[in-house]
């Protein structure tokens, strides 16, 4: 076996660690390289700056000037963040392995960021972009039956452009989605999503793959996957030919989507399990009802407020 030079001994854990995130969690190929690009660019720091190679040696001090540094170099508080979680969940891996006795890391205060509140199209704005697609071509039906899909599902993008022809169940109304971490799970549809996937599927899709013999659901001009940048593009162009002036993408209809479910009083274990969040705290960002909307929905169900108004209504 070739002998750990000192100065690589806490990237060989690191590589250790990229084993565990991909077998035991399963995690995308892209959350994976996120975590080994923070924790390498943690690992050099310690070697060059605080004359640290073995991470039995590193201690609460360290992980603190680390995100000194990353503060110094006026990083946003969110890719700080980013990076002490990888830096968390390392340690935390090394102590459960009994590499490390202790955990420097766990008492390391957790950046404080502000939550962003998603951009989300009402029903009416997504009604005029579903009724502006041209369905005269098969492009049209295929754009028509894409928009439909995703919000009547709420998938991710990825999700919607990786579906297969045997993920549809139009009899049933779901799809099966495999999303992150290769978990499965059934989306219901709606009727209108049914009535669009049947006319692309029947109508499009054959023109589209060009006789290619493929279980792909959704096909590009040249019968292939399509891009996710090409169907950013298209919503962006769509919501612009609507008059929508919003900053908007595809993760704004699957935005909308959790929205509105909750809105409509769906749930709100129900929406986790239908976008896929593994965690809850992910999906409770979608509670945000407009103070205004709330307003308007007691004054207009709660009891003490008919109540009230009835009685101004008289003193009137």
């Amino acid at each position: 076996m070739k002998k750990k030079k000192e100065d690589e001994v806490i990237f060989y854990e690191i590589s250790d660690f990229k084993y565990h995130l991909s077998d035991d969690l399963r995690l995308s190929d892209n959350t994976i390289s996120a975590y080994i690009s923070d924790l390498e660019q943690y690992a050099k720091y310690l070697n060059t700056y605080r004359k640290i190679n073995d991470v039995i040696d590193i201690e609460r001090e360290d992980i603190i000037s680390y995100i000194d540094s990353l503060k110094r170099k006026e990083l946003s508080k969110r890719t700080i963040s980013r990076k002490l979680i990888a830096i968390k969940d390392f340690h935390k891996y090394l102590k459960k392995e009994d590499i490390t006795k202790e955990d420097p890391a766990l008492y390391v205060e957790t950046q404080k960021i502000d939550k962003k509140l998603p951009v989300v199209l009402s029903i009416e704005e997504i009604n005029k972009m579903l009724d502006s697609i041209d369905v005269d071509t098969s492009i049209g039906i295929r754009n028509k039956a894409m928009v439909e899909t995703l919000y009547a599902s709420g998938l991710r993008i990825s999700e919607l452009l990786s579906l297969k022809i045997s993920d549809v169940h139009l009899r049933e109304k779901y799809l099966t989605i495999i999303g992150k971490g290769n978990k499965e799970r059934l989306v219901p549809i709606g009727e209108m999503a049914v009535i669009s996937l049947r006319k692309y599927i029947e109508k499009a899709r054959g023109e589209l793959s060009k006789g290619i013999n493929s279980n792909l659901l959704f096909f590009n001009y040249k019968g292939s996957e399509m891009s996710r940048q090409y169907f950013f593009k298209y919503i962006k162009n769509l919501a612009k030919e609507c008059n929508i002036e919003k900053e908007i993408s595809p993760h704004t209809i699957r935005h909308s989507f959790a929205t509105h479910l909750l809105e409509g009083g769906t749930d709100l274990r129900v929406v986790q399990e239908l976008l896929g969040h593994e965690d809850i705290s992910t999906t409770q960002i979608y509670t945000h009802i407009d103070k205004s909307r709330l307003t308007e929905l007691y004054d207009n169900t709660h009891p003490l407020a008919l109540k009230n108004k009835k009685e101004e209504d008289f003193d009137e």
